[in-house]
């Protein structure tokens, strides 16, 4: 951490003519005597840094200097020019321009082996996300409609503070001014975004979101199913594996969360699946089907 701080800072810098240390601890979320240890060790690594006192002071760079590459080892650079590309190609930060910058500097190009996305396939988040960005980072207030899982619909107006992303969705962490607490809403329930022109302040105490936000507390169960031989190919992709049976089918143990989500996916093996336990979520799914079918009749 201290030393992906150290090269924060230093970046800072070298974009700045000079910086106080109150806002470099403001920035990081450390105390200022954190900031000047850090300075400290910067100068003992060379780094030409020094510090003015008075009106108009700050922490500054020596003139004319240039970031030696020797600051990180070979093994470091690659790990930080791997970490911007990834975040480039997700599209949440705008990173492209400063991996061109380190690129140059340590002489070298990321290896392209990880590439993340979270979009979904004939969707695009980049401008959601460009607008959550900047107002988490500048501080400013949003408003927009939001669907709770009951159908209802409120306008809210909230104080963002970070993106989530948990159990295959997105979340947005805020202070919500219409409940006076802390609350997370999922993206995708998320509709006419306004970006407002109001500032906040970052609160001394961020209390711990109520989950009703996201959905009541998730149950999880074993379930235990059967599937056909035809596909064999997905039970890998969706269920990480089955025991072949002696008729070609295969069984499936898993412990996981009683959701629309799971049903959903059953649903979408159609007849070629079937859940052998627990009773109650055979029922449940019998159920689920049996509306299915008063659709079409």
């Amino acid at each position: 951490m201290q030393t992906t701080r150290l090269f924060e800072i230093l970046y800072i810098l070298l974009g700045k003519e000079h910086v106080t240390a109150k806002k470099l601890a403001q920035r990081f979320e450390v105390s200022t005597r954190t900031i000047y240890r850090d300075i400290d060790t910067l100068g003992m690594a060379g780094i030409p840094i020094y510090t003015e006192k008075g009106k108009g002071g700050g922490i500054r760079l020596m003139p004319d200097f240039i970031m030696n590459k020797s600051i990180l080892d070979d093994t470091e650079q690659e790990e930080l020019l791997t970490s911007l590309q990834s975040l480039a190609r997700m599209r949440i930060l705008n990173s492209n321009a400063t991996l061109e910058k380190l690129s140059a500097t340590f002489g070298k190009t990321a290896t392209d082996w990880l590439e993340v996305d979270f979009s979904e396939w004939e969707s695009d988040n980049t401008e959601i996300f460009a607008t959550l960005k900047t107002a988490i980072l500048e501080k400013r207030m949003i408003e927009f409609d939001y669907l709770n899982p009951t159908g209802e619909t409120t306008r809210r107006q909230v104080e963002p503070t970070k993106l989530w992303f948990k159990s295959r969705a997105w979340y947005l962490k805020t202070f919500c001014l219409m409940r006076q607490e802390a609350r997370t809403f999922k993206l995708t329930r998320i509709r006419n975004l306004t970006l407002t022109n109001q500032y906040f302040l970052k609160r001394e105490k961020q209390p711990q979101p109520k989950q009703t936000a996201i959905q009541p507390p998730t149950q999880f169960i074993h379930f235990e199913l059967k599937v056909a031989a035809a596909y064999a190919y997905r039970i890998v992709d969706d269920f990480g594996g089955g025991e072949l049976q002696d008729d070609g089918t295969y069984l499936i143990h898993l412990k996981w969360p009683e959701d629309d989500w799971i049903y959903g996916l059953i649903l979408s093996y159609g007849e070629n699946i079937e859940i052998l336990q627990p009773p109650h979520a055979r029922e449940l799914f019998k159920k689920k089907l049996e509306k299915i079918n008063r659709k079409y009749l």
